[in-house]
């Protein structure tokens, strides 16, 4: 949509946000320099309000920004102190950039909201590293800077309030309250989820896909809170798969008792989790009765209950037989299983989301790896898993940093007037795309060019007369906050030209030759930005993204591999051991930052188009669960009330069970690898030929222990997960 038709929405949002901005910029600028004389307080007063209120894009509600600033209001201080000293030369001030520069846009790898306030951060450091070199004036720059921010906080907290939004543990609730609907479905007769069911399973679990969430909503933080919520976010959407698909008993019998206890055990833990994410006072408290076989499924009080009745009844159905003469008995069951894992993933993740490292039970290692760790742990292991080229944070760290260190060294060494102008472009131009950048210079090039027009015949008409610049302030501000965020970058250039025009020309007298002066800053800048965006990675997450997901699908077949092997051959499973398949860790890393910063980037309608052919977070939960299956078959969970479990030696299957299941293996893995092919080479997965979910027939091979089936189905399952992929047919599985 383009020209004035925007949704009325579009506008009043950024008329909120103008608002709120205006009032502060403006409160604080008007207060030093027409109050108190100060014109270094001013000029700090207004950029800190303009930077973290107009540059920034923290996402939220009014409420939630005024957090983020409230958070940021030291990391603001010290970036002005620092800024300040290191402006005695070029060199140290270069040197400054490139560090801080990078620390700022690197940290976006902690979520939207750190990567929104990162802009409007660097702006605070950018504006006192330019001459002069004036530390004395120190007090005046903090203390303008501290009634900007704070301004700007009461602003977003108290005028206009954002319409809500539903947050994502309420998405997660609605979603555990289907899979609660659907369990019990599966216990009555005919024992199959009805068309109505299976929709709103197949719905509640697109709502969950992080591309349909809005972006302040989205759990992306390093912490134990949001880690856990992103992992309830995979668990819900995987345990309704799971109850979507589970296959129907034989029409000629009725579950067996075990079987349907679990699925009440899964209906009452589905139904827990969603008290416990939506605070009510029924949370974690359960309200069943005892199991025919005695093991407690949600009598009692206080959290984990419901928890402890799904272990127990997933080990009462785990313990019958292991061999039977109807293969799709077995398979029902090992199914059975996996559907009790996906709820006790689900039931794991949400005490750790709501309770923090106190969940009320002991989480299982491995999968929960982040439950016992302290947040400076969980942040170094973020960064440290975002070092290297391959990362699409470390990428848009180095390119922003290196732009930035190379304008503040031409403006510095070229004593361009009015240098800041020039670093202030190059922030604002510097995008994670060549194209993007080269679209952004063009639209701002243009812009800056009507807005200097405009600026000259200003300044030429009006000349010193300050009176007419303050009245014409605070509109031109308002129109620039409302219309710039709306109609386009060339649009915010032009009207911000006027902006910093009428600013500077109340700090110092100014003639026409300012608008020359700021059409040439923006030029370096622009000029620096393009040539960057050209070195640097320039085809941004769009690339990254397809390169991160066919690593980790090729990691996933090695896993795939390793696991049938190792199950066909026996041997010792030790669970104590240290976790495996660390490639596999390391490119779900990799591939989950690649994807969030794919969701950040704006795309035209042929790359929109071809991104909506391939599920991305698909491609996430096809990693997870093999990663997830692959542990659990290797390295079992232990039984209600027991210790960690203890290493089991296993005999090696029998050799044609081994030889079957090794195929099946390889058949995944090959699959795994086809598109992970096809994704290098730029193509569109929906080109791989379909493998749809079909269990194989007829009797298991005599003495066929249930780890096979268990096995079996878990490759099953990855069939189904990789045919998801690809699958753009259908409106409720598309890519973002």
């Amino acid at each position: 949509m383009s020209g004035w038709l925007r949704p009325p929405a579009a506008y009043a949002d950024a008329a909120r946000r103008s608002v709120r901005v205006t009032v502060a910029a403006g409160a604080g600028f008007y207060l030093f320099l027409y109050g108190f004389g100060q014109t270094v307080a001013a000029t700090y007063a207004l950029f800190g309000a303009v930077a973290l209120g107009g540059l920034s894009r923290i996402p939220g509600t009014g409420r939630q920004r005024a957090v983020v600033l409230l958070r940021g209001l030291p990391v603001a201080w010290l970036l002005v102190v620092v800024g300040t000293f290191l402006a005695v030369r070029t060199a140290s001030a270069v040197a400054g950039m490139l560090v801080i520069g990078f620390a700022l846009a690197f940290v976006a790898v902690g979520g939207p909201r750190p990567a929104g306030a990162a802009p409007g951060l660097q702006l605070l450091y950018i504006l006192p590293s330019f001459p002069p070199y004036a530390p004395d004036t120190l007090d005046e720059r903090l203390t303008g800077t501290t009634v900007g921010i704070v301004l700007l906080i009461l602003a977003e907290a108290t005028l206009f309030p954002d319409p809500p939004v539903l947050p994502y543990r309420e998405l997660a609730a609605r979603a555990a309250d289907v899979a609660e609907r659907c369990a019990g479905e599966l216990t009555r007769p005919p024992y199959a989820l009805s068309q109505e069911a299976g929709d709103a399973a197949g719905a509640a679990a697109q709502s969950l896909r992080p591309s349909r969430v809005p972006e302040a909503e989205r759990p992306a933080g390093p912490g134990v809170r949001s880690r856990a919520l992103a992992h309830t976010g995979l668990a819900a959407r995987t345990l309704l798969n799971r109850l979507h698909r589970l296959p129907a008993p034989p029409t000629s019998r009725t579950p067996a008792d075990p079987a349907l206890d679990l699925l009440r055990a899964v209906g009452r833990s589905a139904a827990d989790s969603a008290a416990q994410l939506r605070g009510t006072p029924e949370a974690g408290t359960g309200t069943g009765a005892e199991t025919r076989t005695g093991a407690a499924t949600g009598t009692g009080t206080g959290p984990g209950t419901a928890h402890a009745g799904l272990i127990g009844a997933r080990a009462a159905l785990a313990a019958g037989p292991t061999r039977a003469a109807d293969p799709s008995t077995l398979r029902r069951n090992v199914s059975l299983l996996e559907l009790a894992d996906a709820a006790l993933a689900l039931s794991t993740a949400v005490g750790l989301a709501v309770r923090g490292r106190s969940p009320g039970f002991a989480p299982p290692s491995g999968r929960f790896w982040y439950a016992d760790m302290r947040a400076p742990q969980l942040w170094w292991r973020r960064l440290v898993g975002n070092t290297g080229s391959r990362s699409v944070f470390f990428q848009n760290a180095v390119r922003i940093s290196l732009a930035l260190a190379a304008a503040r060294a031409v403006a510095g060494l070229d004593t361009l007037p009015h240098g800041f102008w020039a670093m202030l472009a190059t922030l604002t131009l510097t995008r994670t795309t060549l194209d993007a950048t080269r679209a952004g210079i063009k639209q701002a090039v243009a812009g800056t060019l009507i807005g200097a027009l405009c600026t000259a015949g200003v300044l030429a008409l009006v000349g010193t007369d300050t009176t007419v610049y303050a009245a014409v302030l605070v509109p031109l501000l308002l129109i620039t906050f409302t219309v710039g965020p709306v109609k386009g970058l060339g649009w915010a250039q032009a009207f911000f030209a006027l902006v910093v025009s009428l600013v500077f020309a109340q700090l110092a007298p100014a003639t026409w030759r300012l608008a020359e002066v700021r059409l040439l800053d923006v030029l370096v800048g622009s000029a620096i930005g393009a040539v960057f965006g050209l070195l640097a990675w320039p085809r941004g997450a769009r690339r990254e993204v397809r390169q991160s997901s066919a690593v980790l699908l090729r990691s996933a077949a090695e896993a795939v591999v390793a696991a049938a092997s190792t199950i066909a051959a026996g041997g010792v499973r030790d669970p104590g051991s240290p976790p495996r398949h660390a490639a596999l860790r390391h490119a779900l890393v990799l591939a989950e930052s690649a994807y969030a910063q794919f969701l950040s980037e704006p795309r035209g309608p042929a790359a929109e188009e071809k991104a909506r052919r391939t599920d991305w977070q698909a491609v996430l939960l096809t990693g997870h669960h093999t990663l997830w299956g692959a542990d659990r078959l290797l390295a079992p969970p232990p039984a209600p009330g027991e210790g960690p479990a203890e290493p089991v030696v296993l005999a090696p299957l029998d050799p044609e069970a081994a030889a079957a299941l090794t195929r099946h293996g390889d058949r995944v893995a090959g699959r795994m690898l086809l598109l992970a092919t096809l994704l290098e080479a730029n193509g569109d997965p929906g080109d791989a030929p379909d493998t749809p979910y079909a269990p194989p027939e007829g009797a298991a091979p005599d003495g066929t222990p249930g780890r096979y089936y268990a096995a079996d189905t878990w490759l099953d399952a990855l069939l189904a997960d990789l045919d998801r992929i690809t699958d753009a047919g259908r409106d409720a599985l598309r890519a973002p």
